[in-house]
Protein backbone atom coordinates (compact mmCIF):
# COMPACT_ATOMS: atom_id res chain seq x y z
CA UNK A 1 0.00 0.00 0.00
CA UNK A 2 1.23 3.69 -0.35
CA UNK A 3 -0.73 6.74 1.16
CA UNK A 4 0.27 9.91 -0.26
CA UNK A 5 0.26 13.03 1.56
CA UNK A 6 -0.47 16.97 0.92
CA UNK A 7 3.25 17.38 0.96
CA UNK A 8 4.06 14.89 -1.23
CA UNK A 9 2.14 16.31 -4.28
CA UNK A 10 3.95 17.90 -6.83
CA UNK A 11 2.20 21.05 -8.02
CA UNK A 12 3.70 21.68 -11.71
CA UNK A 13 2.51 25.06 -13.09
CA UNK A 14 2.06 26.93 -16.65
CA UNK A 15 0.61 30.29 -17.25
CA UNK A 16 -2.72 30.04 -15.91
CA UNK A 17 -2.39 25.92 -15.79
CA UNK A 18 -1.89 24.63 -12.05
CA UNK A 19 -1.28 20.12 -12.60
CA UNK A 20 -1.36 18.61 -9.12
CA UNK A 21 0.61 15.54 -9.11
CA UNK A 22 -1.45 13.22 -7.21
CA UNK A 23 -0.36 10.17 -8.05
CA UNK A 24 3.03 10.13 -10.52
CA UNK A 25 6.08 8.54 -10.31
CA UNK A 26 7.46 11.23 -8.50
CA UNK A 27 5.71 10.09 -5.75
CA UNK A 28 4.40 6.33 -6.32
CA UNK A 29 5.85 3.51 -7.76
CA UNK A 30 2.81 2.97 -9.93
CA UNK A 31 3.95 1.54 -12.77
CA UNK A 32 -0.07 1.49 -14.31
CA UNK A 33 -0.81 4.96 -14.20
CA UNK A 34 -0.64 8.59 -13.24
CA UNK A 35 -3.52 10.61 -11.84
CA UNK A 36 -3.17 14.75 -12.10
CA UNK A 37 -5.95 17.55 -11.49
CA UNK A 38 -5.85 20.21 -13.57
CA UNK A 39 -6.87 23.60 -13.13
CA UNK A 40 -6.32 25.91 -16.59
CA UNK A 41 -7.95 29.43 -15.64
CA UNK A 42 -10.31 31.16 -18.21
CA UNK A 43 -8.52 32.45 -20.79
CA UNK A 44 -5.71 30.21 -20.71
CA UNK A 45 -4.95 27.43 -22.72
CA UNK A 46 -2.87 24.12 -23.12
CA UNK A 47 -0.75 23.63 -26.05
CA UNK A 48 -1.80 20.71 -28.52
CA UNK A 49 -0.10 17.93 -27.87
CA UNK A 50 -0.05 13.53 -28.12
CA UNK A 51 1.37 11.08 -25.56
CA UNK A 52 2.87 8.68 -27.79
CA UNK A 53 2.56 5.38 -25.79
CA UNK A 54 -0.02 6.16 -23.17
CA UNK A 55 -3.62 7.08 -23.44
CA UNK A 56 -5.39 9.57 -21.45
CA UNK A 57 -8.83 10.24 -19.45
CA UNK A 58 -10.17 13.24 -18.59
CA UNK A 59 -12.49 13.53 -16.26
CA UNK A 60 -14.53 17.53 -16.34
CA UNK A 61 -15.29 18.69 -12.86
CA UNK A 62 -16.14 22.37 -12.93
CA UNK A 63 -16.18 24.44 -15.83
CA UNK A 64 -16.26 24.13 -19.90
CA UNK A 65 -14.02 25.20 -22.61
CA UNK A 66 -12.63 23.56 -25.56
CA UNK A 67 -10.85 21.06 -26.98
CA UNK A 68 -8.00 21.08 -28.98
CA UNK A 69 -7.31 18.63 -31.70
CA UNK A 70 -6.00 16.88 -34.77
CA UNK A 71 -6.39 19.24 -37.65
CA UNK A 72 -7.31 22.20 -35.90
CA UNK A 73 -10.37 20.51 -34.65
CA UNK A 74 -12.59 21.65 -31.53
CA UNK A 75 -14.68 20.50 -29.46
CA UNK A 76 -17.02 21.82 -26.13
CA UNK A 77 -16.46 19.82 -23.12
CA UNK A 78 -18.19 20.92 -20.23
CA UNK A 79 -18.47 19.46 -16.20
CA UNK A 80 -19.84 15.94 -15.82
CA UNK A 81 -18.34 14.85 -19.48
CA UNK A 82 -15.48 12.12 -19.75
CA UNK A 83 -13.30 12.48 -22.39
CA UNK A 84 -10.49 9.46 -23.34
CA UNK A 85 -7.36 10.17 -25.36
CA UNK A 86 -6.07 6.99 -27.42
CA UNK A 87 -2.30 6.22 -27.50
CA UNK A 88 -1.00 9.59 -30.20
CA UNK A 89 -4.20 11.16 -30.10
CA UNK A 90 -3.28 15.08 -30.61
CA UNK A 91 -5.47 16.85 -27.60
CA UNK A 92 -4.95 20.25 -25.77
CA UNK A 93 -7.45 23.00 -24.22
CA UNK A 94 -8.70 26.70 -24.25
CA UNK A 95 -10.75 28.06 -21.35
CA UNK A 96 -13.21 29.78 -23.44
CA UNK A 97 -14.97 30.04 -20.17
CA UNK A 98 -15.47 32.83 -17.45
CA UNK A 99 -14.62 30.63 -14.33
CA UNK A 100 -11.72 28.10 -14.12
CA UNK A 101 -11.66 24.77 -16.13
CA UNK A 102 -10.87 21.87 -13.82
CA UNK A 103 -10.22 18.25 -14.64
CA UNK A 104 -8.74 14.69 -13.30
CA UNK A 105 -7.00 13.11 -15.62
CA UNK A 106 -5.90 9.49 -15.69
CA UNK A 107 -2.92 8.27 -17.70
CA UNK A 108 -1.57 5.17 -18.53
CA UNK A 109 1.03 3.84 -18.47
CA UNK A 110 2.06 6.29 -15.89
CA UNK A 111 3.85 9.81 -17.37
CA UNK A 112 6.10 12.22 -15.18
CA UNK A 113 4.59 15.41 -16.11
CA UNK A 114 7.80 17.54 -15.06
CA UNK A 115 8.76 18.13 -19.08
CA UNK A 116 5.66 20.59 -19.90
CA UNK A 117 5.77 22.66 -17.62
CA UNK A 118 8.38 25.71 -16.54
Amino acid sequence: MEFITKDQIRALTNPGVTSLQLLSPHNSNSSRLTITRVTVQAGASQPPHTHKASEQVWVAVSGSGDLLLAGGERRRISAGEVVRFEDGDTHGFENTGSEPFVYMSVTAPPIDFGYAYR
